[in-house]
């Protein structure tokens, strides 16, 4: 009897202390919704790298693109609650929904933090017979000669398309818009051999054109300034124009995580991305650091997707009726 009680207790603490054991006690797979050595993945790399070792445990990149970043972003929500799958999000965690190629948005996920934000710039092509040297020359021609100036954006939907969108709405202006395929890179390319006086493309799909004077800056379209050597430029916004769009890279997890597992991933999150050398390394990959906590994030995605919305609507492009 005795040796069947100790045998009772044993297994008690045992059980007992293995359910107590603190997290995290095994490997975390974290889900990137894009192609490795995209701009989220470039980013997202060194900072799990930093948050796995605060944290005492390897974290494993799995890179799951398509479909706009919806089959990623599926496969982290529908992940077990319990810290050990988590994975990043964009901008587009809000255009899906609203495009409805998605039933998913930024809430349907546990916020754990967002770490940097990539933004649009406008950029004049130096090559084309209509040049244009800032932005006060583009507003007072463009208000003059409705529909006159050619603009390059993004295809229809995507993220910098979103961007131009914002643009030509908080300026007022009427632009002839020439959506390509492909994002930025091909944006830049366009406005740099003459075909469009303007494009909306990332700074970082430009920035060899730039050094090379093909192309020009003339304004980011963002809630803050892009860095240098470009910080000299105001923003639209800073101009006096309501017209601003990011893509904030972000941290999430499956919903309903307990809140001690919360803790311990939004305490080293911060900790990571608040690491002088990360900080370094986001600007020097032409992004703007930009560290918001969990409580923060959802009221940021909130007033973004007020603006989309509408500008889906206007387009034809919105799906989602709430």
């Amino acid at each position: 009897m005795k040796a069947a009680l100790l045998i009772l207790c044993s297994l008690f603490t045992f059980s007992h202390s293995w359910a107590q054991e603190p997290y995290p006690n095994k490997p975390i797979t974290f889900i990137l919704a894009v192609e490795p050595g995209s701009d989220g993945d470039v980013l997202a790399r060194p900072l799990m790298q930093r948050v796995s070792k605060i944290i005492g445990q390897p974290i494993m990149i799995m890179n799951k693109p398509g479909a706009g970043s919806v089959i990623g972003y599926k496969e982290i929500h529908t992940a077990k609650p319990d810290g050990y799958t988590l994975g990043w999000t964009s901008a587009t965690i809000i255009t899906n929904k609203l495009q409805g190629v998605s039933n998913l948005d930024y809430k349907d996920f546990t916020q754990l933090g967002a770490y940097a934000t990539f933004f649009p710039i406008l950029i004049a092509s130096t090559t084309s017979d209509l040049k244009f040297n800032n932005m006060q020359e583009v507003i007072s021609y463009g208000k003059a000669n409705p529909g006159k100036i050619n603009l390059a954006t993004a295809g229809i939907g995507q993220s910098w398309w979103v961007g131009a969108r914002t643009f030509l709405t908080g300026t007022n202006l009427d632009m002839t818009t020439i959506p390509v395929t492909g994002a930025g890179a091909a944006v830049a390319a366009l406005v740099a051999g003459g075909h469009a006086e303007l494009g909306v493309s990332g700074l970082a799909s430009a920035r060899s054109l730039l050094q090379g004077g093909q192309v020009k800056f003339l304004a980011p379209i963002s809630d803050g300034r892009a860095s240098a050597p470009y910080e000299k430029y105001p923003t639209l916004q800073e101009l006096g124009y309501n017209a601003s769009w990011e893509s904030t890279n972000a941290i999430v997890g499956p919903p309903n995580m307990p809140k001690n597992v919360v803790a311990v991933l939004t305490k080293a999150i911060e900790q990571a991305a608040n690491d002088p050398e990360f900080i370094k390394f986001v600007n020097d990959r032409d992004a703007r650091w930009e560290y918001l906590p969990p409580e923060k994030i959802i009221p940021s995605f909130d007033k973004r997707r007020t603006a989309v919305r509408e500008i889906m609507q206007k387009a034809g492009l919105l799906k989602e009726n709430s």
